[in-house]
């Protein structure tokens, strides 16, 4: 590939001199430098620096540019040539978020590349990272959802992983709908969503916690390993009462209509208002979520009497009377408002409670 990878810059060099009939000596005395130097760089002894470009591009009226690319060409042919390792584990880490996936111990590390190929395939459950990885589906698709991001499907297939180890009853929609109730019974104190775990598997609904990758934005999920097989998953990415039973309500809704069993999966990113366009999907899902909440005509009709200025006393009062935490009322407040700083005091954090009871992986817990 040219001779610049095969013969030093000094071959050129002793050229360029023979040509204008000038000795080593001569060059040397132009140039201000030992002729030794010069000895050294015809035989290939020495490199061509940029100082030595410079000067070699003044006397021969080539530039320094010549030279230096000489030298560099005649370096990099001396380097043997690339196995291809460092192209392949650059693709790896372009595709996959490899480094979170080592870190949260989902592969091994590994410093081959053909090792880590076979962790990724192992993983996904796929016999080509080439091909678009989908998270695998027991139900027969006739829709296959491709929007979802390389690092939204990593954490989709490890939430999959650990639901599929899980024994939980039979699911009927009449199970989880006579659940319903149990749960909404939860709603007046942060300590009892330690429930939601055991009266969710009792209904056949596998509920598993996974931390969310940084940049996903995922709130939550639903899928099924089968037909009769549903999974919630929660990221848990906004630590507030609100906000847990909101997207809980809404993947159970997302269940109870059947959304997602013909195809991969139901992925909810960012269900604080931050999406403009809202299909017929998460449309019922997110009305079922703030209804679970609050009753909408038990809202609306708050709102209507006491606004548009909303006292503190008088947001605890109403959730007092209808049985639910005041962060309930809150977070809806807030969205109504467009102040995501009112009362914030109350939407109290419930996490480090949840986590204690639920199949979790994330923020340094990997419950069994």
């Amino acid at each position: 590939m040219g001779i610049a990878q095969t013969f030093a810059p000094g071959e050129f060099l002793k050229e360029e001199l023979e040509a204008r009939g000038w000795s080593q000596t001569e060059l040397a005395e132009i140039m201000g430098r030992p002729v030794r130097l010069i000895n050294e760089l015809i035989a290939g002894k020495k490199g061509i620096t940029p100082e030595t470009a410079v000067q070699l591009g003044d006397a021969l009226g080539t530039g320094p540019e010549l030279w230096m690319n000489l030298e560099s060409q005649y370096q990099l042919s001396k380097v043997a040539a690339g196995d291809g390792q460092v192209a392949r584990r650059a693709d790896l880490y372009s595709k996959f978020p490899v480094r979170e996936m080592v870190k949260r111990g989902w592969i091994a590390a590994s410093r081959n590349v053909g090792d880590l190929e076979q962790s990724l395939r192992a993983f996904f459950g796929v016999e080509d990272l080439e091909a678009p990885v989908r998270l695998a589906h027991a139900a027969k698709r006739t829709v296959v959802q491709q929007d979802a991001t390389p690092l939204q499907l990593a954490w989709l297939t490890r939430a999959r992983q650990i639901a599929s180890e899980m024994v939980v009853g039979k699911f009927t929609q009449a199970r989880l709908e006579a659940a319903l109730p149990r749960l909404s019974a939860l709603l007046s104190a942060p300590e009892e969503v330690r429930h939601v775990p055991a009266i969710l598997a009792e209904a056949g609904v596998r509920f598993v916690v996974v931390e969310p990758i940084p940049g996903t934005k995922i709130d939550g999920a639903c899928f099924w390993l089968a037909a009769d097989k549903p999974v919630v998953v929660m990221s848990l990415r906004l630590d507030r009462i609100d906000n847990f039973w909101f997207v809980l309500r809404h993947e159970l809704e997302h269940v109870l209509q059947g959304h997602g069993r013909d195809r991969d999966f139901i992925l909810d990113v960012e269900l604080d208002g931050s999406c403009d366009h809202v299909d017929a999907e998460e449309a019922t899902a997110n009305k079922a979520g703030a209804a679970f909440c609050i009753p909408a005509h038990e809202f609306e009709g708050f709102v209507a009497r006491v606004g548009p200025f909303f006292a503190e006393e008088r947001v605890l009062g109403f959730a007092q009377r209808l049985g639910i935490h005041p962060g309930l009322v809150v977070g809806q407040l807030q969205r109504r408002l467009g102040r995501y700083d009112f009362l914030r005091k109350h939407q109290v954090k419930v996490r480090h409670i949840i986590t204690s009871a639920a199949r979790t992986d994330g923020w340094g817990v990997l419950s069994a």
